[in-house]
């Protein structure tokens, strides 16, 4: 039984990987097109579909730990995904007056460059138990500096999309209600950008150990 779901785990893993990839490989293909022929006021619009797809789907993978199928922590996994669904959806999708904003540009490719590299990493090593070195490289060298333009990039936007919050009213609760508790999301997006604060570092130092270890295990062998 437990061979069996062995390989169900890592025939189903196999699949979400490359599908996961497909999705943002899209967004990086959308992206760059729209990039290069109408600049970065486009590139939101070209890529809206397979992002929100391609992010949504991530939500998986705060069970994949819980059933077992990988041994990634949860506790590092749930801060950068509930980081990535809120920008997402809570800012981009809910405010169209980011779209074309310069920060979507660097969000979107630092994103999918990153899952790109990662998707696929995970697709060969749950399909063929094999991963090239430089690809090795890639996975666990390029967060570095593509991490820190996304972190700059999602607060960039945060703090973009506040004075649309503000005006608008969007996603709040004003007394008096039928729950009787008001609910300003402006000042919410504030307090959770200042959470960005000790969650950087520790998210860092996470991936930093990630890296050492897979490296110093890849030239060990």
């Amino acid at each position: 039984m437990a061979a069996g779901r062995s390989m169900v785990g890592r025939l189903y893993l196999s699949v979400y990987n490359w599908v996961a990839f497909y999705g943002w490989a899209q967004v990086l293909y959308y992206a760059t097109l729209a990039l290069l022929a109408s600049g970065h006021e486009t590139v939101y619009d070209a890529v809206e579909q397979p992002l929100l797809f391609a992010q949504t789907a991530a939500l998986l993978e705060i069970l994949h730990p819980i059933l077992g199928f990988v041994r990634s922590p949860v506790s590092a996994t749930i801060p950068q995904l509930s980081g990535r669904l809120f920008v997402t959806w809570g800012i981009l999708w809910s405010f169209a007056e980011t779209h074309s904003h310069v920060l979507v540009t660097s969000l979107v490719l630092s994103w999918s460059i990153t899952e790109v590299i990662r998707y696929s990493f995970f697709g060969l090593k749950e399909a063929f138990g094999i991963i090239p070195y430089w690809h090795l490289w890639l996975r666990y060298s390029t967060f570095l500096v593509l991490y820190p333009i996304g972190l700059v990039s999602e607060l960039g936007l945060i703090y973009a999309a506040l004075p649309f919050m503000k005006a608008s009213g969007k996603y709040c609760l004003k007394m008096p209600n039928k729950w009787n508790f008001p609910f300003s999301y402006y000042y919410f997006c504030i307090i959770l950008s200042i959470l960005y604060i000790p969650g950087f570092p520790y998210l860092f130092h996470y991936m930093l150990t990630q890296r050492k270890k897979a490296l110093s295990k890849a030239k060990a062998a």
